[in-house]
């Protein structure tokens, strides 16, 4: 596989957070998120990003996600995309996002 064909491999997606709850069950302090990728709906991810965001920061707040990674259970919780950031100076996890609004479930090329 070439290098180009393993990133192509890698489905990234844009989708909007509607509904944000923490995860209590969580080892880590963590979001519960739901996130509408418009045509290919709403999936739910387990987030570690409480350093930098309140529910209220996230909410209506554009995201990119790999989204075809497959699902796993974090602390109870069914997260099915990965949610992408990366970290700053200190360690905190920045969002990746588009800088202008764009359609929901549009993919990162």
């Amino acid at each position: 596989m070439t290098a180009y064909e393993a990133f192509n491999a890698l489905e990234m997606r844009v989708g909007r957070v509607v509904r944000v709850e923490a995860n209590e069950k969580a080892r880590k302090p963590a979001y519960k998120l739901w996130i509408d990728f418009g045509p290919l709906g709403v999936k739910t991810s387990s987030a570690q990003i409480t350093k930098l965001y309140t529910p209220q920061d996230l909410e209506g707040r554009l995201v990119v996600a790999a989204v075809n990674l497959g699902s796993r259970r974090i602390a109870g919780f069914l997260s099915e995309v990965l949610v992408l950031g990366v970290p700053d100076a200190t360690g905190r996890v920045v969002l990746l996002a588009p800088e202008r609004e764009v359609p929901l479930g549009g993919r990162v090329f």
